[in-house]
């Protein structure tokens, strides 16, 4: 069945060696980022395998539930990424051994359900070094102070280090000077209390270019990665970390017309399905194929074909539409389309996506 993920485990595993041993390299524990393939069974399954993986984690609490069981056979740990809700506190502390916090209020909740369980819960403050999405704001250290005496005055709770997201939604980028900060951080409230800081976790796969330029700070000892891992990219560049595939995993598409229409749509424009005004460029009479994947199951604008004389033109919710170039596709043709993230996250997130493994 169309449309269809290709997924080459060969090809993943290869990344998984150049991440873990980018990840070796600034002596850094590795925790891969499962969120972008929905923890997909067989994909997961190579992950633990590697015994240079430390943990698994997913900003889910049903992809972590999932795998928790088999996570820890195989010696790892389970994180939670995103800051729990109050609604899944019990959930969190039952499959996640960490979870990333910035509120003391969902900490307190995670210390009661912990108590319940019978369990001690790890949590990872975050610091907001400038990036404006979660975290407790570097300037406000002695706020960041009290909530850390809060925790390690609590039962069922570890305060396991601290943390930092970058890239993610301010598109700031990690230095030796803003990661610098957090270490310095984790120095202070090590020393101000008198107890050890476990993880100092550096980002994502933003800092990864770090690494090889021996820029990322001594004492950031963590790193979370996900799109390094599946696509190969270190994101605050978007460039290809040397040695990684960029196509272990594509889209397969099949054709359901091919005609010769006119490039420029005929009669008053107004607005698409999705309330936006498209814009198209009048190329004459070209050759146009329809694929049955559409904005439902992806990104179009994150798809590149495998063929470079496909171009894309668009797509709404059910549609991709493509100018073939030539006459050598046909009804029923299937084309393959690398991606970036963002498609590849939507097609792994939609029911209507089959998938097949290699």
């Amino acid at each position: 069945m169309y449309p269809q993920l290709l997924i080459d485990l060969g090809k993943l595993n290869k990344n998984l060696k150049v991440v873990s041993e980018l990840a070796r390299e600034g002596d850094c524990s590795l925790m891969i980022v499962t969120k972008s393939f929905c923890a997909d069974g067989p994909i997961v399954a190579e992950i633990l395998k590697n015994e240079a993986v430390d943990y698994l984690a997913d900003s889910r609490i049903q992809n972590i539930a999932s795998y928790a069981d088999q996570a820890h056979i195989a010696g790892k740990e389970t994180v939670l990424l995103r800051l729990p809700m109050a609604s899944e506190v019990e959930e969190v502390v039952r499959y996640a051994d960490l979870s990333l916090n910035s509120e003391i209020e969902t900490i307190r909740m995670l210390d009661r359900a912990a108590a319940q369980q019978n369990k001690t819960h790890k949590v990872l403050l975050m610091i907001d070094l400038g990036d404006l999405r979660e975290g407790m704001f570097f300037r406000d250290e002695e706020a960041i102070m009290a909530v850390c005496d809060e925790i390690l005055k609590m039962r069922h709770v570890r305060l396991f280090g601290i943390g930092t997201n970058l890239t993610c939604y301010g598109a700031i980028i990690p230095k030796e000077d803003n990661l610098g900060q957090l270490v310095r951080l984790s120095e202070r409230i090590q020393k101000r209390f008198s107890t050890t800081l476990t993880m100092v976790s550096g980002g994502n796969s933003s800092s990864v270019y770090l690494i090889p330029k021996k820029q990322l700070p001594t004492g950031i000892n963590n790193l979370r990665l996900g799109e390094a891992f599946i696509l190969g990219n270190e994101t605050a560049y978007s460039k290809r970390i040397p040695g990684t595939h960029n196509d272990a995993i594509l889209l397969r598409a099949q054709i359901i017309e091919c005609k010769d229409k006119p490039s420029l749509p005929i009669g008053e424009v107004g607005v698409d399905a999705f309330g936006e005004v498209p814009h198209y460029e009048d190329k004459g009479v070209i050759t146009r194929a329809i694929l049955a994947v559409g904005k439902q199951d992806t990104n179009p604008d994150g798809l590149t074909p495998l063929d470079p004389a496909v171009e894309i033109l668009g797509g709404s919710s059910d549609h991709l539409l493509v100018n073939t170039a030539d006459s050598h596709y046909h009804l029923g043709d299937v084309m393959d389309f690398r991606m970036d993230y963002g498609a590849l996250l939507k097609l792994f997130t939609s029911p209507y996506v089959t998938r097949t493994y290699r």
